[in-house]
């Protein structure tokens, strides 16, 4: 028997659009209530206004490499319904493939948000997530499970991979469930130049976000890979 996700308050960085956003309104739908984050403010109220406002989302402006944005985004969270019960690391971004492209501000940025913006978002979290027992999510990749040649984005989301472990090690015996969601190619705006018409929709990987914040209590799904059925890697 599943949980039920019924006024359930979930934080969700990275919101504004793709996957966030999708799970987001996934989570609406399963009766949750949602804090969005993300640096687009407008973006974000207009997604709070679609799902139903005030009573079911509030839009709190994000930057997850700032610590003290990030604490005031769980402190703006339990101000507006009470207690933190998930949050899911979603906020991330990638560059081109070649150790010879993109830029090396591309990449320091790429780096800070993709890996110490996860760290530092969930820190600030996670006292609230031990005290309501909650379920703590983070985006990470195909690629952060099988190398791409010339990514340093692979590089950042192995290491997604792998704070998802330590941290379930680190809590597990306290009561929070943590899942690593690994997609592969999904049709977002991630892809500049498109994607072809076999991968995965956005809202693919918001059913697997609900799905393993809805199991039992005594079960946690610790990693979900969610790859098209095409895909080969």
């Amino acid at each position: 028997m599943t949980t039920s996700l019924n006024d359930r308050v979930l934080l969700i960085t990275g919101a504004s659009s793709g996957i966030g956003a999708a799970i987001a309104r996934a989570a609406v739908d399963s009766g949750m209530r949602v804090v969005l984050g993300a640096r687009r403010l407008d973006k974000l109220e207009a997604l709070a206004a679609e799902l139903g406002g005030n009573e079911h989302a509030r839009a709190v402006q994000l930057d997850v490499t700032e610590w003290d944005s990030c604490q005031a985004f769980v402190a703006a969270g339990i101000e507006a319904f009470g207690s933190v019960d998930a949050f899911i690391a979603n906020a991330g971004f990638g560059a081109p493939r070649g150790w010879l492209e993109s830029t090396p501000e591309h990449w320091r940025d790429m780096v800070l948000t993709n890996v110490y913006g996860a760290a530092i978002s969930i820190r600030a979290a996670l006292p609230a997530l031990l005290e309501s027992k909650g379920d703590l999510l983070l985006t990470s990749s195909v690629a952060g499970r099988r190398n791409l040649p010339g990514s340093l984005y692979s590089a950042t989301k192995f290491s997604v991979t792998a704070m998802a472990e330590s941290i379930r090690m680190e809590v597990a015996e306290q009561g929070v469930r943590v899942t690593s969601i690994e997609p592969g190619m999904v049709d977002t705006a991630f892809f500049d130049n498109g994607t072809p018409d076999w991968v995965l929709k956005d809202e693919d990987i918001a059913r697997a976000a609900i799905f393993a914040m809805s199991q039992p209590e005594r079960a946690t799904i610790s990693t979900i890979t969610v790859r098209p059925s095409a895909q080969v890697v």
